[in-house]
C-alpha cells in the first residue's frame, strides 16, 4: 500500500531531505495525463513567456493526443524498495560549478513516476535540454549499478532546487517538482509539510478527480549571485491546457509568485484555483478516536480567510466521520490559506515529525479574482500518512469548454505568512461533551471552548464587557460565557444543542466590545461526535 510514509522513503531518501511528502502527491504521478508529444520550443529557439502562453492556448485548442515514451523495461519494474535505492549524485548538481546561489537536482523517473518530465535551460533567452543520465544517480543495495550504466533515461521524474536558505554556507532544499502538478517550497527553519498544485479539477465531487500535469519546465539559468530564480512550465490534461511563470524569491517566508494562464479544452464541474492539500489527523478539538501519547498530530490546523473589508475569518481543521466540504462566498478575496498556528513542541511531542515546524502556506491574488468560493474538503482519515485536507479557489464562471483564465498570485510560504492584524486571533479551539464536567454525556449536547489572544486582549481587564457575537444554524445555545484567563488571552465557552442530528451545526463566533469585533471571526461546523 502506498502512503505518505512511503512517498517519503522513495523521495526524501533519494533526494535527502523530502520530509512528508503525501499520499496524493504519489498517486497523482500514475493517474494524470501525460505529456502531449513534441516540446514548444525548439532547441536553440528563443523563448518568451507570451509565445509559450499563446502556443498552450493553441494547444487547448485541439483534442488531447498524449504520446509519452515509454521507459525501458528495468525502469518501468522498478518497486518501491529499488526505487528509494537510486539516488542523485549532488556532485553533479547542475549550476554546482558556478557563483549561482542556486543548484538543481533530478529525480529519476520509475516506480510510480512511469511518465517522464523535460527540463530545459534558458540561457539569454535561447534554450536547451537538460539531459540527465545514469551516471548522475548513484544505485545502491539491493540494485546492481552495472544494470543502470547503459539506461537511457527518457526524461526524469521532477526536480528539486537548493539555495543557502538557512546558513550562507549549505545548500538547503528550497522547492520540489514532483507528481503531477504538485510542489512544495520551505521557508527558514520549515521542514516540508504541505503541498500546492498547479490545478485542481474536479476534487470532491461524485465523479472521478482529473489531475493535471507539468509536463515540461524551462528554467532561467540563475545568475551569480541573483535572488530570484525564475522558471516556467506546461501543464496538460484531458481537459486543459495552461502555461505557468514561477518567480521564486527564498527568505525567512518563501515568496513563490505564480502567473497562470489556463485554458479549457472542455466542460469542467469544479475548477480549483491554488489548490492545497495538507494533512490534519487530530488536535485539541478532535481527538474522539485516537489514543495517541502526542497531543496534536496535523501539517496545518486551519483556514484562514481574509476579506476585502479586513474581516478575517478562522476555520479550525477537522478530521470527519464522512467527507465534510464547506464553501466560503467571497468577491475577490484578499487571501487564504492552510496555516500551522500552533509552534509549541509540547503540543506535538513528535521529534521525528517536527509538526510544529511545518510551514503555513498563504494566497495572496494579485489581479482580479472575481466571484467565487474558498473551499475546504475534509476527508476522513485513520493515519497521519493520509492528506485529508483540500483547500482552493473555485471561480463562479468560466468553467465551459473554451474559457480562458489569468489568475495571478503569491505565495508565502513559512512560520508566519499570514498578514498583521490588530485583532486578537483564535489560539485553540477545543469540544467535549456538553454540560458539567461530572454529568452524564448528553448526545445532543457539546461544549465548545474557543480560546482568543492578542490584538487589545492583553490589555483588557477580567471586568471588561466582552460579549460574543454568535451565529447559529441548526442549534441553540444552552449555556455560555466569555472569561479572561490568566495568560491574558479570553476564552468563550459554549454549551450547543443540536436541532436535527442529521444536519451539521454551523458556527459563526466573535468578541466585541462595545459592539465593534475586537477579535478574528471563528467559523466551525459540529457533524457526528465531532
Amino acid at each position: 500500500m502506498i502512503n505518505r510514509r512511503t512517498f517519503l522513503s522513495a523521495t526524501a531518501l533519494a533526494a535527502g531531505a523530502l520530509a512528508g511528502a503525501d499520499l496524493r502527491t504519489a498517486l497523482a504521478a500514475e493517474n494524470t495525463a501525460p505529456a502531449q508529444a513534441g516540446g514548444a520550443f525548439a532547441a536553440g529557439e528563443e523563448f518568451n513567456f507570451s509565445a509559450l502562453v499563446e502556443r498552450m492556448k493553441e494547444k487547448a485548442g485541439n483534442a488531447f493526443a498524449p504520446d509519452v515514451p515509454a521507459l525501458p523495461e528495468i525502469l518501468a519494474n522498478l518497486d518501491y524498495d529499488q526505487h528509494r535505492a537510486i539516488r542523485f549524485n549532488p556532485d553533479k548538481s547542475v549550476w554546482k560549478d558556478t557563483g549561482s546561489n542556486y543548484q538543481l537536482q533530478a529525480f529519476h523517473p520509475g516506480w510510480l513516476y512511469k511518465e517522464p518530465v523535460e527540463l530545459y535551460e534558458i540561457v539569454d533567452g535561447n534554450i536547451s535540454e537538460l539531459h540527465f543520465t545514469g551516471a548522475d544517480f548513484e544505485y545502491r543495495e539491493p540494485l546492481d549499478p552495472e544494470k543502470f550504466k547503459d539506461v537511457d533515461l527518457p526524461g526524469i521524474a521532477g526536480f528539486r532546487l537548493h539555495h543557502p536558505l538557512n546558513t550562507p554556507e549549505y545548500f538547503d532544499e528550497l522547492v520540489v517538482f514532483l507528481g503531477a502538478s504538485y510542489f512544495r517550497a520551505l521557508g527558514k527553519g520549515n521542514v516540508y509539510g504541505l503541498s500546492a498544485r498547479g490545478l485542481a479539477i474536479d476534487t470532491a465531487i461524485a465523479g472521478p478527480e482529473e489531475f493535471p500535469r507539468f509536463t515540461k519546465f524551462y528554467l532561467e539559468r540563475p545568475t551569480d549571485g541573483a535572488a530570484e530564480m525564475r522558471l516556467y512550465a506546461e501543464l496538460e490534461s484531458e481537459r486543459v491546457a495552461g502555461a505557468y511563470q514561477f518567480t521564486i524569491k527564498p527568505g525567512i517566508n518563501t515568496v513563490v509568485e505564480v502567473d497562470a494562464h489556463i485554458f479549457l479544452r472542455d466542460d469542467v464541474e469544479r475548477l480549483g484555483i491554488a489548490p492545497l492539500t495538507s494533512m490534519y489527523l487530530f488536535g485539541e478539538n478532535d481527538r474522539t478516536n485516537f489514543d495517541d501519547y502526542r497531543p496534536e498530530v496535523h501539517d496545518n490546523d486551519g483556514l484562514l480567510i481574509l476579506r476585502q473589508n479586513g474581516q478575517r475569518l478562522w476555520r479550525p481543521a477537522r478530521n470527519p466521520e464522512k467527507l465534510a466540504l464547506s464553501f466560503f462566498n467571497e468577491e475577490n478575496p484578499a487571501g487564504f490559506g492552510l496555516l500551522q498556528r500552533d509552534r509549541n513542541f509540547d503540543h506535538y511531542q513528535d521529534t521525528e515529525a517536527k509538526y510544529q515546524r511545518r510551514p503555513s502556506l498563504w494566497i495572496e491574488p494579485i489581479n482580479d479574482w472575481g466571484n467565487g468560493q474558498v473551499m475546504l474538503a475534509e476527508i476522513p482519515a485513520e493515519k497521519e500518512i493520509y492528506d485529508n485536507l483540500v483547500a482552493c479557489w473555485v471561480p463562479e464562471n468560466g468553467t465551459k469548454a473554451g474559457s480562458e483564465h489569468r489568475f495571478a498570485y503569491r505565495m508565502i510560504w513559512g512560520r508566519e505568512p499570514e498578514p498583521g492584524t490588530e485583532l486578537a486571533q483564535v489560539i485553540a479551539t477545543s469540544t467535549g461533551h456538553g454540560g458539567a464536567a461530572a454529568s452524564d454525556p448528553d448526545p445532543k449536547l457539546r461544549k465548545f471552548v474557543v480560546e482568543f489572544a492578542g490584538g487589545n486582549l492583553g490589555d483588557m481587564g477580567a471586568e471588561a464587557p466582552l460579549t460574543p457575537r454568535l451565529t447559529l444554524q441548526n442549534g441553540k445555545v444552552e449555556h455560555q460565557f466569555v472569561q479572561r484567563l490568566e495568560s491574558g488571552s479570553w476564552r468563550a465557552v459554549l454549551d450547543i444543542a443540536r436541532d436535527d442530528e442529521e444536519i451539521p451545526v454551523e458556527f459563526i463566533l466573535a468578541l466585541q466590545l462595545d459592539g465593534t469585533d475586537v477579535t478574528e471571526t471563528w467559523m466551525y461546523q459540529w457533524s457526528g461526535n465531532r
